[in-house]
């Protein structure tokens, strides 16, 4: 289904999608979230490590961040208090190696790696009793909730009750050259450097499967991909990398009522992540592209507390139950 009726306000001096990017990543503060840390042991001797933000609720929202993000990100923050102040509890997780801790297998985490997010998932499951369990992704973590959907489906529908995502690049390969054009080099290079340094803190684990050497030479996260993510991974190269895991292949087999908003102005998207025709008869997923957002941003220029997204995450996720 489509939404087509969706408008953001954002404030006067934030006029385009690189400004509405940039400034809340940068500047917004979150108070009021006070987070209790589970670590999480993984089957193959690494570990997650999760942030509880409890409200004695008895339904649960589990946060999914984005690239080179956690859990202490404003973006995450907001939805976490967004939700306890609506009376829901929040798990907000961190990938492997983004908690303040390196991980300490040779995997890192990547775009599909649902395995990670059902761990999750079947922890909170076996060991609470909540009532109803809603998922929410930003950018890579939307994406990890899409496919996760997507492939889960006959699993999903029991346990989780709703999904909301934001600014997700459903098709990963056109995304990442989004990346390495004009001003989105910029981005492109931050989460690159990011990335570089996590290989090199983690080569001395691994001496013989990390050859930081070729490091000097990337240039590009798809670079990157083809030698890092995909091969150690078990993705062979970034190209089968990206066809595996863009959750654009796995939204048809959804089945659980589910969001998808992504901003029109929003630097790192495509034109292939606006699935129009793909999702206009869907029966279970609703896209919604506002005019303005851009990348996890969705700042409104009213005085609320909460972010738009956050408030259009209680709506679509409370509201329509």
């Amino acid at each position: 289904m489509l939404i087509t009726n969706s408008s953001i306000q954002p404030p006067f001096l934030q006029f385009n999608g690189h400004l509405q990017t940039i400034i809340p990543g940068l500047f917004r503060r979150v108070k009021g979230v006070n987070y209790l840390r589970q670590r999480l042991e993984t089957p193959d001797n690494d570990f997650l490590d999760l942030d509880w933000s409890k409200v004695n609720g008895k339904d649960l929202v589990i946060i999914c961040h984005g690239l080179e993000g956690n859990t202490s990100r404003a973006y995450i923050k907001g939805m976490v208090k967004a939700f306890n102040d609506s009376g829901l509890d929040a798990l907000a997780w961190n990938y492997r190696g983004c908690s303040e801790e390196m991980n300490k297998a040779l995997r890192f985490y990547h775009s599909g790696a649902t395995d990670d997010l059902n761990l999750v998932i079947n922890e909170v499951t076996e060991s609470t009793t909540y009532e109803n369990i809603f998922l929410i992704g930003f950018s890579l973590g939307g994406n990890l909730v899409l496919k996760y959907l997507g492939e889960k489906s006959e699993f999903s529908r029991g346990i989780i009750k709703r999904a909301a995502t934001f600014s997700v690049p459903l098709q990963l390969y056109s995304s990442s050259i989004r990346l390495t054009e004009g001003f989105g080099q910029v981005y492109g290079r931050r989460f690159l450097r990011k990335l570089k340094d996590k290989v090199r803190r983690k080569a001395p684990l691994f001496p013989h499967e990390l050859d930081t050497k070729k490091l000097k030479e990337i240039r590009s996260l798809m670079v990157f991909d083809d030698h890092y993510t995909a091969p150690i991974h078990g993705f062979g190269n970034a190209l089968n990398y990206y066809q595996s895991c863009s959750s654009i292949n796995f939204i048809d087999q959804i089945n659980v009522p589910t969001l998808i908003v992504n901003a029109l102005n929003d630097p790192f998207l495509s034109d292939e992540c606006y699935p129009y025709d793909q999702i206009s008869q869907h029966p279970f997923v609703h896209l919604e592209t506002p005019t303005s957002g851009g990348h996890c941003g969705f700042r409104n220029g009213n005085s609320s507390t909460h972010y738009w997204s956050e408030q259009r995450a209680v709506e679509f996720l409370l509201n329509s139950q």
